[in-house]
């Protein structure tokens, strides 16, 4: 897709409202505005991460650069300051490509091209420049790395000390390695401190500023009329590449990852290559997890399970798919998955009902796919367990009641994903039976029927109380005279119960759905007239008293809106595939998602370009808010781009259910 910007982008401060991802697989990852500032704390040149995916420590936080020649100087980055002069780098930028991305700059007869690459599989930054001077002196190019070197979203102290030697930073026990082509190194006098200015986390709560160092900086410099090719490559490794061969392997990485999921459309090849971000290794497992989110998350179960679909089977990495599914297989315990997997050998977090029925989801999908009947056997007994223990009971108040339905959550737990806490407030409370998780549970038990057979086992009894499920949630959940579906059937009746949310749209897009055709087609209108809109589904009906309109501001008060209106894009995948699902994938049913999908697909070029965001403001969806790159939200759309062209791929079985 087309991220070139120009002037007119860069017409003031707000050049700096956009950003880009590089993300190694492993954790690590670089990111910086498209002004090549750092606008939050969690922004960095290279955020290395010493054990995948969450030791992760800011060492180079971003590069501060002059370009002078003759009388002119100038800067070239852009950056925010606190106690000093902001640096207006994006007063000389011409032209930004996302796709490198890539900047150029000109001034005063210099023409500058920056472009910065990460390289796949560690901890390794090369920053890029030619210098083509075309004017009457000699070119200089100054940059400056400003170091953190503390772990991701730490503050830096004044006491820390930095070392800078033979292509070395060394403060405490890490070590920065650095190389320089076509210019050369000098250490500074004495660390000179600078502090930050993070003007997209001072409105949420976050700290608002932050301090850096600077050890030593670097110089090139171009006689008049010369074109110089020159470089930083910065990485924990002693041994370090080439420029060139970090930025060549990043260009075809990204080709062949847009390339492998075989999408002829724009959007869908955007995704195939924007999911790449969130596939990553996991020390403490041995194998492949998801992260959830850039740059507040790491990998949760949930998430995984929601974004493994179209992270990694609509990206064809069924090999990668494979591995995410065995590791959270060999950890389950009492019939759930770990939402958490910490480090430190620290034992997994287990506060999710949803994540084991995905995961039973997960491996119907995969086996749709590749017809791969040994891996169904060899993770059916935790597909057994996972439903065992749910219709016996498990933690946190998870079981199965007498019309077979589901049942979860006690005390202050929160086990689905509208999980806000705060203190002992539970904001969105649904203990009881919530719709997404009867739904999850009908389509699993469905699942479990058809797969039974390949393991040996049988299928009957899970068919039987499928049907069972089946009947009893029209029963519970279906509001007749709204034509939709409750929220929640809590113990004792609450108004919460029938708030009209989201929630209800995976009870018709799941492979398995318990509702007739006509109760289908009553949510999805339900859905569309209060809930839809092109970046996402509001969590709230925009009519109920508990609707928030703006996600924003301290802690508490984002807490309060998160899921009481706030707009998320991952729900789109449910709907538009409920929309195709309800039109049989008709002509007429594939035109409407592709022209819902092309109101979408701009959100590519705001917040991180390439990428979709956590959430947006449920009132007016503008600006986007939380994580600037999400997993989930990546993997839903992309499954709708493959589903307009490979109907299969969404793993829909059986008709209809009957009244």
């Amino acid at each position: 897709m087309d991220y070139i910007f120009g002037r007119q982008d860069f017409a003031g401060p707000d050049a700096q409202q956009d950003c880009f991802l590089l993300a190694s697989g492993t954790g690590a990852y670089c990111a910086l505005s498209t002004a090549f500032s750092a606008t939050r704390g969690d922004h960095a040149l290279l955020m290395a991460c010493l054990r995948a995916p969450t030791a992760r420590f800011d060492l180079v936080h971003r590069l501060s650069e002059t370009l002078s020649a003759g009388a002119m100087t100038c800067s070239l980055s852009t950056q925010d300051k606190a106690g000093a002069p902001d640096e207006d780098g994006w007063r000389n930028l011409i032209l930004f490509d996302g796709a490198g991305p890539r900047w150029v700059y000109e001034a005063g007869g210099v023409r500058v091209t920056r472009q910065v690459a990460m390289q796949y599989g560690g901890n390794t930054v090369a920053v890029s420049y030619t210098i083509e001077n075309g004017s009457d002196s000699t070119a200089v190019l100054d940059v400056t790395p400003w170091l953190r070197f503390v772990p991701k979203g730490r503050q830096l102290s004044r006491r820390r000390s930095f070392a800078w030697q033979d292509g070395q930073v060394h403060s405490g026990a890490l070590t920065l390695h650095f190389a320089v082509e076509g210019g050369r190194a000098e250490a500074l006098p004495a660390v000179q401190y600078e502090r930050l200015r993070f003007r997209h986390d001072a409105p949420d709560g976050r700290p608002g500023s932050g301090l850096c160092a600077a050890a030593g900086h670097f110089t090139f410099s171009a006689a008049p009329g010369e074109v110089k090719d020159c470089a930083l490559v910065f990485g924990t490794e002693a041994r370090l590449p080439k420029a060139g061969a970090v930025t060549a392997g990043q260009a075809r990485r990204r080709r062949a990852q847009a390339e492998a999921a075989g999408l002829r459309g724009e959007l869908g090849r955007a995704l195939s290559a924007a999911a790449d971000a969130f596939v990553v290794e996991r020390a403490s497992t041995g194998g492949k997890t998801i992260v959830a989110g850039y740059p507040f998350f790491t990998d949760w179960g949930r998430d995984t399970m929601i974004a493994l679909p179209g992270c990694t089977l609509s990206t064809r990495r069924y090999a990668d798919a494979k591995s995410i599914l065995r590791t959270f297989a060999a950890n389950e315990r009492d019939g759930l998955l770990p939402n958490l997997f910490p480090d430190q050998d620290a034992p997994p977090q287990y506060n999710t009902v949803d994540a084991a029925l995905l995961f039973i989801n997960c491996l119907w999908l995969y086996h749709a796919r590749t017809g791969d009947d040994e891996f169904v056997r060899e993770l059916w007994p935790c597909a057994e367990r996972i439903i065992a223990c749910y219709k016996a009971g498990t933690r946190h108040g998870i079981h199965m009641d007498g019309g077979g339905l589901l049942c979860a959550g006690e005390g202050l737990d929160q086990v689905t994903w509208m999980d806000v806490r705060i203190g002992e407030h539970l904001p969105t409370p649904r203990h009881g039976k919530p719709v997404e998780v009867n739904a999850y549970w009908y389509n699993a038990l469905c699942i479990m029927a058809r797969l039974a057979p390949l393991a040996g086992a049988d299928g009957a009894p899970y068919a039987a109380l499928a049907a069972q499920a089946g009947r009893s949630f029209r029963v519970a959940f279906w509001m007749e005279d709204e034509q939709r579906l409750k929220d929640v059937v809590s113990p004792e009746a609450s108004p919460a119960d029938t708030q009209l949310r989201c929630n209800q749209i995976w009870a018709v897009s799941m492979p398995f759905t318990p509702l007739t055709r006509a109760q289908a087609a009553g949510v999805a209108r339900s859905v569309r007239r209060a809930l839809w809109t092109p970046c996402g589904l509001r969590t709230l009906d925009p009519g109920d008293p508990d609707f928030h309109p703006v996600y924003g501001g301290p802690q508490r008060v984002r807490d309060l809106a998160y899921h009481q209106g706030t707009v998320w894009p991952f729900p789109l995948g449910g709907y538009y595939l409920a929309e195709l699902r309800l039109g049989g994938f008709d002509a007429a049913s594939r035109a409407r998602v592709r022209q819902d999908l092309e109101a979408l697909a701009p959100a590519l070029r705001e917040g991180c370009l390439g990428q979709l965001p956590e959430i947006y403001d449920g009132g007016a969806p503008g600006p986007s808010r939380g994580c600037f790159a999400q997993a989930w939200s990546v993997g839903e759309v992309l499954r709708v781009c493959e589903a307009l062209e490979r109907p299969e791929a969404a793993g829909f079985a059986d008709g209809w259910a009957k009244a």
